[in-house]
């Protein structure tokens, strides 16, 4: 272990043990805590992880120094803003919470007070900052659903923007690779916990048919708005294997670790779906994984 010139902890790890796939090589992590602390880290050539979903790395690692939200910037301030509340509507806009936040614990304590707006992620194993770069969600909502602003870091500075600042949409937040998530200020809704809960609930069960081991997520967007894993489905992929990597019985869009997988299994795999399917799709196939680095899987964009 270092630390740099402004006290951040640096490391060299296996990238494997921050993605929920658990494959990935070896970079340079560090761990900041301060937005000055970021403004240094962003000086060289860096690359953003959070809870490592969605996210397929090179079994070489990455070159580029990769950084990772904690302390402060892993915290959640959910103390409504006075200035931006309106109680008499039951509109909540709170504090910073940070990019680094675990979403499955925000979600419980947003349930625990009532408050509404964010239930349409429920199940899925991101931070917070990772999850707006994306607009993680389910058909049931989706992280822009709750978003009232958004400090941006660059090497350029630090911005304030707002939703309406970006052109979002499905898995998309418009914001470009080297735009960091810092903290977020959440826009919610009165309601009770019980009617958070239910709600919670409703969508936590439809996604009883996703498979429990390591996993990325879902590999592909759906083409369309047809369903990515009823056309793997279809086309007898179910159950493929390549190495330790497997298409999910339980779920098509999926593709798990059974112990041991490489990278070069699972994008064995991504290449195998998308040679199957895309010859006879109208609109693109897109990855809803992100790969490290690019180009080791440039024939699948």
């Amino acid at each position: 272990m270092t630390v740099s010139a402004l006290g951040t902890r640096v490391e060299r790890q296996p990238l494997a043990r921050y993605t929920t796939v658990g494959v990935g090589g070896e970079a340079e992590i560090w761990f900041v805590e301060t937005l000055d602390g970021l403004h240094e880290a962003v000086q060289a050539p860096y690359r953003i992880i959070g809870a490592g979903s969605n996210l397929v790395i090179h079994d070489s690692g990455v070159p580029e120094r990769v950084i990772r939200l904690s302390g402060p910037l892993a915290k959640a301030d959910l103390t409504p803003d006075p200035g931006l509340s309106d109680p008499v509507n039951g509109l909540i806009v709170t504090g910073w919470v940070g990019g680094g936040t675990p979403l499955p614990g925000l979600l419980r304590k947003l349930q625990a007070l009532g408050w509404s707006n964010l239930e349409g992620t429920v199940g899925i194993p991101a931070q917070v900052g990772g999850a707006v770069w994306m607009n993680a969600g389910t058909r049931f909502g989706e992280m822009f659903d709750g978003l009232h602003t958004l400090e941006i870091v660059t090497p350029q500075g630090v911005r304030h923007i707002t939703p309406d600042d970006l052109n979002w949409g499905y898995r998309n937040s418009d914001l470009p690779r080297n735009h960091i998530v810092s903290r977020v200020r959440l826009k919610l809704q009165q309601s009770t916990p019980e009617e958070v809960q239910a709600r919670m609930t409703h969508a936590d069960d439809a996604r009883k048919g996703q498979p429990k081991m390591k996993t990325p997520g879902c590999a592909f967007k759906n083409p369309g708005g047809v369903s990515a894993g009823m056309l793997i489905d279809r086309a007898g992929l179910k159950g493929e294997q390549i190495g330790q990597a497997r298409i999910a019985p339980e779920h098509g869009n999926f593709i798990v670790n059974l112990g041991g997988a490489t990278a070069a299994d699972v994008l064995g795999l991504l290449r195998l779906i998308r040679g199957r399917l895309a010859p006879a799709l109208d609109v693109p196939l897109e990855l809803e994984y992100e790969i490290w680095p690019e180009e080791a899987a440039a024939d699948l964009r």
